[in-house]
Formats: C-alpha cells, sequence, structure tokens
C-alpha cells in the first residue's frame, strides 16, 4: 500500500465518548435541546423539515429544478440534495440561518462510488470480496464529499438481485444475501465512522426499502411479487444487516411490495423497519415516490399521497410537495395526528443535532479543506488500490497473463481504451477529466501503442478491419477493450439483451485468427454474454468500470503488479433464456440433472458462463482435507476446515468460501448458501489452514412467519475457489 497518509490519518475516526454516564448525559442534553426547539416550531416550520428540494440539476422526472432561497430563509425546506462544493452549500446554509428558528439543512447527494474521485462501481468492489477495501473506498468518499459540504449521501444500495437485465446491479453487491449484508455493514462504517460529529462523515442512506431488486422481467420500476419467507430469507437481510451497523437514514423504494407502494407501506416501513427493528433514523422518499403513489392507482392524490406517506411512517419527501401543500390541512381538520409530524421531525433534527450542525451550520463548508482534500493523491492511491483488487480473471490459456516484462509493443483495439467518460460508469460524480484511461496508462509505462477503434461504438460494427489487424501483427500482444458503454447501465438502464453486440465478438474471433496473443478487458456494469470470446479468446479479464485510476489498475493487473484476486459476486449466464440466474436455486420435487423430466430448458443448457464466487488467479491454490471438528466454545456447533496451499509460481490472494445445504427442513431450502469466506494472501508454496465456524447463524434460516429458527438435522458443508467447485462434509445437529 502506497501513500496513505491522508487515508490512514482520515480513517482515525473522532471517537464518541465511551463513558456510559457520559454518553447518557449528552442523549439527555440533546434530547432537552429538540424538546425545546420543537416547542417552538410552528405546524409550518415542522412540515418544512420534511420537506427535501433539488437545485442544481435533476436525478429524476424533474424538468424543472429551482432555487429555493426565500423558502429556506422562512424555515421551510429540511434537505436539498444536488448541492455540493463548500461556497454553494455555505450561501443555502447562510439563507437557513435567516430563518426564525435557525434551523440547518442537511445537503444530499447520490455519492455512489467515490465523489470527486472515482472508485470502481459498487458491483465490481463487491468482486474483491475484501470488507476492508470496501469500507475504505466509502470512507474515502465521506472524506471528500463532506469537504465538498455534503452531509448525506444516499447509498449505498443494497438490493439484492437475480436478475441481470436489471441496470440497477451495477449499484449493489451481487446476488447473495449473506456476502450482501456484509457489504452494507462495511459501507455504512466506511460512510459514517464512529462518530457522526466528526466532520469528515457523513450519514448513509440504506436504499432501496425494500425488495427493488427484484422487478418482474428486469425492468426498472416495476412490480415486486413474493412471499414474505422469500423477502425474509434472500432480499431482507441486507437491509437489517445495514440498520443494526447504525445506518442513519433508510430510503423507500419505487416499487410496490405485497401490493402496496413500499412509500406508503406500514408494514415495512413503521411495522418492520421502525418497531420490530428498533430503527431510530429517518426515511426518505426516493425522488418523487410520494407523488407517484397517484401513479400506482394507490392513492386518489396528492392530499390522499401525503396522508398514505406520513400514516405509513415516511418522514421525508425527497422532491414531490405533496407534504408541503397538504400536511398542515390534513392536521388542521383532525384527520391525522400532529404527532405523526412531530416524530418525524425529532428523527430528522436528531441527525442534525449529531451530526454537528447546530453547534457549527458551517462545519462541512471549509473552502480550503475542499481544496486540500478533492481529487489528493492520497484518494487516488486508494482507488487504484480497491481497484485493482476488483478485476476478475475470466481465462488464462497458455498462462498468456502476467505479460512479461519484455513485451513493448502492444496492439491497442477499441474506443472504450481511450474513453474517460466510460471508464467513470454509471452513477458518477468522478472529474471525468482526471480519469486516466488505459491508453494514458500504457503511454506513462513507455510502451509502443499501436492503436485502432477496431469497431464503432455508436452502430458496433467492425470498421476498417485490415488496418486493426496490422496493428495486431506488428505488435508482441494484442488488448482488446469492449463491452457496455456506461450509459448502457444503470437506473433506468434495463436491457432485455446484455449480449455483447455480435460485431464487437467477431472482431475478436478474427484477431485470434492472427495467431498473436490476445487479451479481451470486457468492461461492463452488470453481467453480459458473451459466449464467442468466451470460446475464442485465450485470455480474459472482467474489468467493469473502474473509474479514476482504471488505466493503472489494469495495467498493474495486466504486467502482474498485482495477481488479480476478484471473483464474481453475480452469475453471468450463457443464455438470455437462463435469467434470472443464480447460484441458490432449490431442488424442487423433479431437480435438474436427474432424468428427462425434470426441470431445465430442451433447446439451452442450464450451465453458467461464469458460477457465482468464479475467478481465476495467476497461481494456483489447492484444496484439501476439508473436515469438521466439534467445538465445546458456547455458541459455536463445530468448525469447518481446509488446507489451502498455493502450489503455482507466484504470490497470490484467494477467497476461500463455505457453503451449507439444509439437506431437510420445514420449508424448501436451497441447493447451497454462502455461510462464509475468508480472503488469504499465500507466498508461492505457502500453506494455511483457513476455519470457518458453524453457528445459529451458518445453519438458521426464517420461517414464512419471518421468524429466525433452527432446526437440527442433517447438513453438509462444502468448501471451494466458488460455488460450483467445491468439496463437502456431512455434519448432523
Amino acid at each position: 500500500m502506497k501513500n496513505l497518509t491522508l487515508f490512514l490519518l482520515s480513517v482515525c475516526f473522532l471517537m464518541a465518548c465511551t463513558n456510559t454516564e457520559k454518553q447518557t448525559e449528552k442523549q439527555k442534553e440533546m434530547n432537552r435541546f429538540i424538546d425545546s426547539l420543537m416547542g417552538q416550531m410552528t405546524l409550518e416550520e415542522k412540515i418544512g423539515q420534511l420537506s427535501q428540494c433539488s437545485g442544481e440539476f435533476a436525478t429524476g422526472p424533474d424538468n424543472n429544478p429551482i432555487s429555493r432561497t426565500e423558502d429556506i430563509s422562512k424555515g421551510l425546506i429540511g434537505s436539498m440534495l444536488n448541492v455540493s462544493g463548500a461556497e454553494k452549500t455555505r450561501r443555502m446554509q447562510e439563507a437557513a440561518m435567516q430563518s426564525r428558528l435557525r434551523i440547518p439543512l442537511i445537503f444530499g447527494l447520490d455519492v455512489i462510488h467515490g465523489f470527486r474521485t472515482g472508485f470502481p462501481i459498487p458491483l465490481a468492489e463487491a468482486a474483491s470480496f475484501d470488507l476492508d477495501a470496501i469500507e475504505r473506498s466509502a470512507r474515502c468518499s465521506a472524506i471528500e464529499a463532506s469537504a465538498s459540504g455534503l452531509h448525506w449521501t444516499f447509498a449505498p444500495m443494497v438490493d439484492i438481485s437475480w436478475d441481470a437485465r436489471w441496470g440497477r446491479v451495477m449499484e449493489g453487491a451481487g446476488e447473495d444475501p449473506y456476502y450482501g449484508s456484509l457489504v452494507a455493514q462495511a459501507r455504512v462504517r466506511g460512510l459514517q465512522g464512529d462518530d457522526l460529529s466528526a466532520d469528515n462523515t457523513i450519514l448513509a442512506c440504506v436504499k432501496h426499502y425494500a425488495a427493488y431488486g427484484a422487478p418482474m422481467a428486469g425492468k426498472d420500476y416495476n412490480s415486486v411479487d413474493m412471499s414474505m419467507g422469500h423477502f425474509a430469507n434472500f432480499y431482507m437481510p441486507p437491509y437489517k444487516a445495514a440498520m443494526e451497523a447504525g445506518a442513519a437514514t433508510f430510503m423507500s423504494s419505487f416499487n410496490d411490495f405485497n401490493n402496496q407502494p413500499a412509500t406508503g407501506n406500514s408494514f415495512l416501513l413503521r411495522h418492520l423497519l421502525k418497531k420490530e427493528w428498533g430503527f431510530d433514523g429517518f426515511v426518505v422518499s426516493d425522488w418523487g415516490s410520494v407523488q407517484e403513489m397517484v401513479a400506482h392507482r394507490y392513492a386518489r392524490d396528492e392530499r390522499e399521497a401525503a396522508l398514505k406517506g406520513i400514516t405509513a411512517g415516511l418522514d421525508m419527501e425527497m422532491v414531490s410537495e405533496c407534504y408541503r401543500n397538504n400536511l398542515a390541512e390534513l392536521v388542521k381538520e383532525g384527520t391525522i395526528d400532529e404527532s405523526l409530524i412531530d416524530d418525524a421531525v425529532r428523527r430528522i433534527l436528531i441527525k442534525k443535532y449529531e451530526l454537528g450542525l447546530f453547534e457549527d451550520p458551517f462545519r462541512y463548508c471549509d473552502v480550503e479543506r475542499e481544496k486540500e482534500i478533492v481529487n489528493s493523491q492520497p484518494l487516488r492511491d486508494e482507488a487504484r488500490y480497491v481497484a485493482e483488487r476488483s478485476i476478475v480473471l475470466l481465462k488464462n490459456e497458455q498462462n498468456i497473463l502476467p505479460l512479461s516484462p519484455s513485451v513493448k509493443s502492444v496492439a491497442l483495439i477499441g474506443p472504450l481504451a481511450k474513453s474517460q467518460k466510460d471508464m467513470c460508469g454509471s452513477w458518477s460524480c468522478a472529474d471525468q477529466n482526471k480519469v486516466i484511461t488505459l491508453f494514458e496508462a500504457m503511454q506513462q509505462r513507455g510502451l509502443t501503442i499501436n492503436y485502432s477503434d477496431g469497431y464503432d461504438l455508436k452502430t458496433d460494427e467492425i470498421t476498417n478491419l485490415q488496418h486493426t489487424l496490422a496493428q495486431v501483427r506488428k505488435s508482441d500482444v494484442t488488448i482488446i477493450a469492449m463491452g457496455e458503454e456506461a450509459w448502457e447501465s444503470g437506473e433506468m438502464r434495463s436491457k432485455a439483451d446484455i449480449n455483447i453486440p455480435a460485431g464487437q465478438q467477431k472482431l475478436v474471433e478474427e484477431i485470434v485468427k492472427t495467431g498473436k496473443p490476445v487479451v479481451v478487458l470486457m468492461m461492463c456494469g452488470r453481467p453480459v454474454i458473451f459466449n464467442t470470446v468466451r470460446e475464442k479468446a485465450p485470455a480474459i479479464l472482467c474489468t467493469w468500470w473502474l473509474s479514476s485510476e482504471a488505466g493503472p489498475a489494469i495495467c498493474n493487473v495486466l504486467w502482474g503488479d498485482y495477481n488479480p484476486s476478484g471473483k464474481l459476486p453475480m452469475t453471468f449466464p450463457q443464455h438470455i433464456g437462463q435469467i434470472p440466474l443464480y447460484y441458490q436455486y432449490k431442488s424442487t420435487g423433479r431437480p435438474a440433472g436427474q432424468d428427462v423430466w425434470c426441470t431445465k430448458y430442451i433447446d439451452i443448457t442450464d450451465q453458467p458462463a461464469y458460477p457465482f464466487g468464479y475467478g481465476l488467479s495467476y497461481t494456483r491454490f489447492d484444496y484439501d482435507n476439508v473436515r469438521v471438528e466439534k467445538s465445546d466454545e458456547k455458541g459455536v456447533y463445530a468448525y469447518v476446515l481446509v488446507d489451502i496451499t498455493n502450489s503455482g509460481n507466484y504470490d497470490g490472494e484467494e477467497v476461500v468460501q463455505f457453503y451449507v445445504r439444509d439437506e431437510y427442513a420445514s420449508i424448501t431450502r436451497p441447493v447451497k448458501e454462502l455461510r462464509g469466506f475468508e480472503k488469504i494472501a499465500l507466498k508461492k508454496g505457502e500453506s494455511r489452514t483457513v476455519k470457518f465456524p458453524v453457528t445459529d447463524k451458518q445453519l438458521g434460516f426464517y420461517n414464512n412467519d419471518m421468524e429466525y429458527i433452527v432446526e437440527p438435522g442433517e447438513f453438509t458443508f462444502m468448501v471451494g475457489r466458488n460455488s460450483q467447485d467445491v468439496e463437502s462434509v456431512s455434519f448432523t445437529l
């Protein structure tokens, strides 16, 4: 790790007082302050705290984001989004200080994967299976965003998804709820630190609550329909885990759940989140989703939408103005009790207090700090560190990779190799002009680059093939940058066909025919299908969208400065017809592969192109002696152990994965579930024993009443390098 001074200084979070008496007194002091403040607030000022407006630009269907300075100065707005920069946020905060009660604003923005220094898209970071790196990435986002006047990010997105057609898979941690829960907690910790009053932390916002990752047909914003048992076991865990990690806020999702829009869903917001889980933060709607309950035909008009939102437990309304225009009348006529509004206001004021904004509203508005931190070299070093660990090696025939230091000339093919915009990926705040592309990184290495576009990004047709082949023939090795453009994944970017265009794949086939060494870089924001490339190309790296340090990170992996260790957090299909595709399928009464009369397709295989957890290394890891040892420790039934040896020629890292199958249960269960993993570093020739505990967390599940239970019986424990390549042992509880 290089030059992490700023990171290490910043990661030393300002510790909150650990003395229980002092914490209690601090809590009492806050409650006295908020009680006094709320006692002075008019009904209109209270409703103002529940209103969030957009500033400079829209991130949703709003063509008229306008200045709200007058309303802010009257205390009628509680939060602004899409306003950033120390100077700009100071000006708006100064307006808030002109209000009668001087209640500060909260400034929020979608800081999804880095701020001005871009980090890999979240799905790529999840491929690292490195929780420390993921937490560090979030910490850097908080450091940089807070230096630019921001208090709040609408992240992490913790939605589990089994459907690669859904464009927002790029924003999450993939298909597995166990892993997704750990990633959610790491991101919350990184964003919020140990003390929200530190000026380099920001509020996390867990989204999209709930089950947004399961839209029918993979279409964004579409309806969601599932049983409570299915929700509890596969979609709920990351939300609950993020709440338990201390997430300050939640965001309601666009979709309906159990036939009610999530924004007006009392079960989700008031019962499950606030009552059962004890969530003490506040819930904000997604963009305009209060008003959209009218489009759902769940509310007759905006007045009824406001009524259903506040009754369900929706605290703050983003952008639409149903609360601003209707809540006061609903209270005055006795339709709702003012206590509902008081509860929402208190939750919001508490977070403003915890951020230290009542003590100093301008503590995040330091222009000099902003200049020092934004786009600083230590942040870029961290971005490269995380990017290297996000790359997944999919194929490496004839050990083409890593490239030899003797390689001096490279045929670099594909316009994506030069595209700063596409390197950023979707939902990016990064400064595009500071992104280092693959082309630039190779120039910095002093290589001779024989470049050709090879294909047209707009038409995806091969262009000037003979020129491309000539560049290939005079080079030591060919690197082909291909895949999606960044705009093809993200919100509102669902696709019916996730095949890489035929022109790009045909180009790879033609280049391979030259006999020159070929390495394909698959740049994408989701699982994609590339069967021709998968068959023909001798070496393939999935490089996703890595943002600011994409070029250097890719080069470091290509030349072996870093041995790739990433694993796929989502299953990659072979055919569109397999979607939704995931490793946690159930046996069914006629399990796949038994005989003719079983669950299968008659025209395509059931097997994925690459399974969940798949990823190669430049070295080889041998697994041996998988065994179970009983435990006398309280709460631990047993340990599963495996011996791992690096028998290859390079030092490397391996993600050792632990899966469990419940052989029979009171409800149908998956054929296997990830229940542990450990990323270990081994020098060549080194061996280590990896040990996984077996507890209620590994063996239990939610029944159809959403109760977590552990049933005695027979279990199969599996350890391996991915969800398919495993060795098994039996265990009886």
